[in-house]
């Protein structure tokens, strides 16, 4: 049976304590009972991953006192209250001092479950939020320049480190959006020419008129508007590294040029006979194979492609997408001086199967929005940035067959209980299922009829 969380049970009576208990364990839960709350504190620590369900009136300390002193040692955990009919008042008011819910005795069994189901996977996301922030919080050196802890990017970056060091010419690869300036900036940063200047220089957005003044400079009057002398990039890199980006955008007469200044170290201002020596490092960056491109120059790629790296685009390695989000969330929160906003559970399936065409520059952009906009969900973002209704299949990865059954399953029953505004008799008319067989995907795919009532 699915495993669906940890349950700390506390009720002074057997008989319910035991029904209770074996009820939870049906349904999937791991559930450690007591017949006192002081037993049930005395077990509990900081270590403790599930949720409490607890009885309010206790002999000694009543559930209420309990909730308070678990709450004070176990930060954010989900207490769900037992209560008589006649403390529905006082039930209410707990919820002000920190209760997640509380449920009316004697409780209706699937009700009980899905309000623990529920809050399990609150505790659950919030938790794995809590690692990745300190996960976030204690990288360093490369770690926390790219982040990532796929086999992929980890890959990547042993590689990085190891050509930083050997000082070659580099041709980094990657889709639009996927960091190969960032990828740049650390074999710069991580070479012995990182006190001097790192400067980039995106090829395809300077019109060509332009480029070769850009990259090699110019004199006063060397053409209409050079009204004075202007020091190109090739000289301002001198002892540092030039980043070429999009260079497969490079004219062909240009790329002439180019060649000679590597081969040779040696630049000319236009309108200049001078001979001006430099020492640099070049690091170009492409988004197809330059030996497959037969705009490219061949000698100017094999004098450039002494070393490459590969950036894997970001629906390659989606274990890397919540690192990545939270990534950005704390980023914005610290900006805006504001508590990172927590992802929902639709929210992180949303972000896991999306096929990511933007890539890590995409991520950041709907990170933002969302981080900014509470009432906004990753889907709403995605919907209005594609100018849709909803949601197209087109938009994300293939997943396997059970998680698309499923989620498509999970769909059907939400549009359902949205269409009657929870109404689950009308709900399971409509869908043709058993009380209980509802009950059950409910439990199972986190869904709360409360959510859709109006």
């Amino acid at each position: 049976m699915e495993h669906c969380g940890h349950v700390l049970l506390v009720d002074d009576e057997t008989m319910v304590r035991q029904s209770t208990q074996q009820w939870l364990q049906i349904c999937g839960f791991t559930v450690d009972s007591y017949a006192s709350a002081e037993e049930a504190l005395a077990a509990l620590d900081d270590s403790f991953s599930g949720v409490v369900v607890t009885d309010v009136r206790m002999p000694g300390m009543n559930g209420l006192e309990f909730m308070k002193a678990a709450l004070q040692k176990v930060s954010g955990l989900p207490v769900i209250l037992l209560t008589a009919h006649g403390d529905v008042d006082m039930a209410i008011s707990s919820l002000r001092d920190g209760a997640y819910d509380f449920i009316e005795k004697p409780y209706v069994p699937e009700r009980l479950a899905e309000t623990v189901h529920r809050a399990c996977e609150k505790r659950r996301l919030v938790l794995e939020n809590q690692k990745l922030q300190q996960n976030l919080a204690s990288l360093s050196g490369i770690d926390a320049r790219i982040i990532g802890i796929s086999p992929s990017i980890q890959r990547l970056k042993r590689e990085l480190l190891k050509v930083a060091e050997q000082d070659t010419n580099v041709i980094v690869y990657g889709e639009t959006g996927t960091g190969k300036e960032l990828v740049a900036q650390c074999l710069h940063e991580y070479s012995h020419r990182k006190k001097h200047n790192f400067v980039p220089i995106n090829c395809g957005a300077i019109p060509e008129s332009l480029i070769e003044s850009e990259l090699f400079g110019h004199e006063a009057g060397a053409f209409t508007s050079a009204a004075k002398q202007r020091i190109g990039k090739f000289e301002y890199s001198d002892k540092g590294t030039l980043f070429l980006d999009e260079i497969e955008s490079m004219p062909q007469n240009l790329q002439i040029k180019l060649l000679r200044a590597f081969q040779e170290g040696v630049i000319e201002r236009l309108g200049s006979n001078n001979v001006i020596s430099v020492d640099l490092r070049v690091i170009a960056a492409a988004k197809v194979d330059l030996r497959e491109d037969s705009n490219f120059r061949e000698d100017l790629f094999y004098r450039l492609s002494v070393s490459q790296l590969h950036i894997p685009p970001l629906r390659d390695r989606l274990e890397d997408v919540p690192l990545l989000f939270n990534h950005y969330l704390k980023i914005v929160a610290v900006d805006h001086a504001r508590s990172p906003r927590t992802l929902s559970t639709q929210d992180q399936l949303t972000l896991a199967g999306y096929h990511w065409p933007g890539n890590v520059r995409e991520l950041k952009n709907i990170a933002i929005r969302y981080s900014l906009d509470p009432e906004l969900s990753v889907a709403d973002i995605l919907m209005a940035a594609e100018g849709m209704s909803t949601l197209e299949p087109r938009l994300f990865k293939a997943l396997p067959l059970a998680v698309q059954v499923a989620n498509f399953e999970a769909e059907v029953i939400r549009a359902a209980l949205r269409n009657y505004q929870g109404n689950i008799k009308v709900t399971m008319e409509q869908l043709d299922l058993p009380r209980r067989t509802l009950n059950q995907k409910m439990m199972r795919y986190g869904i709360s009829r409360t959510d859709f009532k109006e």
